[in-house]
């Protein structure tokens, strides 16, 4: 074996030095290579028995036979059990270890929210049942919503947006509504440069033209260039509040004050509630809309579990514009599904609907259970772990690696660093590919843009001190490698299922079809792209 570094770092098996064969499989120990399932089974040979059909296709159905039999692989059970486990023992996971991954709030989802969210009534509700089977169901819409709206400071929620994006644009289709209402027209939204990048691309789907707001030396916005550019086109600000520097905007009531008063809205990009939920309520600062991830906030899984979950909360400005449909109590007391046909008095300027139904209900059951389970004092609990466990970070490591805005006082949810202080030739993407062998997914690299090289964890509430203590750790002794000019960083990961691939080919050329040997069909090999 090679001998550990300074650092007491050991590179991996199969690097130069090792003695390992040239043809070996490619195994370790209990981590297997995995080929293909292609390679692994022919066309030529199936894992079942099937009986062929005796029965004629249906009359105008012959002409969609296939001519040949698919070039699918012929695999038998255990080697497609075995295939799929295989490659899933591949993949990170949050029940693995932390995902630091800056403004994406990826912590651990509870096992109780996913017992609910599998009761029978939720688990199997279907969209189509009629409205006096599912009262259930839109009972736990209504008490999330309630909950919503008591957390946000605001006067309505829309339910039925299905992301955060999704959201972002039901809030826009909103001002717009609103805007159409007054008789007014203005095709201006105005972004700060600390916002999500999501903002921009989004209000340029909706058809509004995006105008940039610099950032202050300390990672703000710059208020008095924002004032500098209302007028009368301007339809509103999207600002991210804590914003993606990590910090929080101080200036929000100066900020809706000059949007309100030149005639414009607000919407907050809700994506980073986690840090300030149960401590500040958004409605309080003068926010109009704003959408809440639920996958982030109130741990809905990312990804999984059915479609996702972005309601938008909304001002009393905007409420009487939210889309259709949605869920209220009536005087009598009873859960009513407010639709196109029953709408009456007051949801008449509704700008239509977002979607064709609610089929977040998996999303809104574990949403609803993780507040149940919390109650407002828990909840408020979180957005302070969630800060200290940031600041924790940030303070552990701003000795090794330069952080842009720590002399801005702390930070809320995740700290920003910055490649700034690394050895000449190494950068952000050596400490990242370098945590993979520490175990430890990457965090969120080059980006925000306004920090050259940088780096954004954000470690959430739910890792203990132990558990950020081994990510610090690992952390530092990257960072003094890469300070110290360790070569050996720029070839990492070694232990990973496969070695550093040329990201920029990768992503050009990409290999997403089976085609027999790849250097025969003119795609490039993994070993062209870096991979072995």
């Amino acid at each position: 074996m090679n001998a550990p570094n300074a650092a007491g770092w050991r590179p991996a098996m199969g690097v130069a030095g090792e003695t390992r064969s040239a043809t070996s499989s490619g195994d370790y120990g209990l981590m297997l290579e995995e080929a293909l399932s292609f390679e692994l089974g022919s066309a030529d040979k199936c894992g079942v028995d099937l009986e062929k059909t005796r029965r004629e296709p249906a009359s105008g159905l012959t002409r969609f036979l296939r001519k040949a039999a698919p070039a699918l692989p012929g695999l038998t059970e255990p080697e497609t059990v075995r295939h799929y486990t295989r490659l899933s023992r591949q993949n990170y996971a949050i029940d693995l270890g932390p995902f630091p991954l800056g403004s994406c709030t990826m912590k651990h989802n509870p096992r109780l929210n996913e017992k609910m969210a599998r009761l029978p009534g939720f688990a199997d509700v279907h969209p189509l049942q009629p409205q006096k089977t599912v009262e259930g169901a839109l009972e736990v819409i209504e008490q999330l919503a309630d909950w919503l709206i008591t957390l946000t400071g605001m006067a309505s929620v829309a339910m039925s947006p299905k992301a955060g994006a999704h959201g972002e644009l039901c809030g826009l289709l909103c001002i717009r509504a609103a805007l159409d209402a007054r008789g007014e027209t203005r095709d201006i939204v105005l972004v700060p440069e600390s916002a999500h990048g999501t903002n921009p691309a989004t209000a340029a789907f909706a058809g509004f033209k995006v105008e940039s707001i610099p950032a202050t030396p300390a990672g703000r916005v710059d208020v008095e260039a924002l004032k500098a550019k209302l007028g009368p086109n301007v339809a509103g600000v999207m600002i991210t509040n804590p914003n993606t520097c990590g910090l929080f905007e101080p200036d929000m009531h100066e900020i809706a004050d000059a949007v309100h008063a030149a005639g414009g809205y607000v919407y907050c990009d809700g994506a980073n509630f986690n840090a300030i939920v149960g401590k500040v309520r958004p409605g309080d600062l003068g926010v109009d809309a704003m959408h809440i991830n639920l996958h982030k906030t109130f741990s809905t899984p990312h990804g999984g579990g059915g479609p996702g979950a972005g309601p938008v909360v909304l001002s009393e400005a905007l409420a009487p514009f939210a889309p259709l449909p949605f869920v209220t109590r009536g005087a009598d007391g009873c859960i009513h599904l407010v639709e196109e046909e029953n709408r009456g008095e007051g949801h008449d300027q509704a700008f239509g609907r977002m979607v064709a139904f609610h089929g977040q209900m998996g999303m809104f059951t574990r949403a609803l259970t993780y507040i149940l389970s919390h109650g407002a004092d828990g909840l408020r609990q979180v957005a302070e772990d969630a800060v200290l466990n940031a600041n924790y970070v940030l303070r552990s490591c701003e000795d090794l690696l330069p952080a842009p805005f720590a002399d801005s006082g702390p930070c809320m949810h995740e700290a920003l660093f910055s490649d700034a202080g690394l050895a000449e030739g190494f950068s952000t993407l050596d400490i990242a590919k370098g945590l993979i062998d520490e175990g430890f997914h990457p965090m969120t690299v080059y980006f925000p843009l306004v920090v050259k090289g940088a780096m954004l964890v954000e470690p959430t509430e739910t890792e203990s001190k132990a558990g950020l203590d081994r990510f610090i750790a690992s952390l530092r002794s990257l960072a003094e490698r890469a300070k110290g000019g360790d070569e050996s960083l720029h070839s990492a990961p070694y232990y990973a299922p496969r070695r550093r691939l040329d990201e920029t080919l990768a992503a050009r050329k990409p290999i997403l079809v089976w085609q027999g040997n790849p250097t025969e069909s003119g795609t490039p090999s993994l070993s062209e792209i870096g991979g072995s």
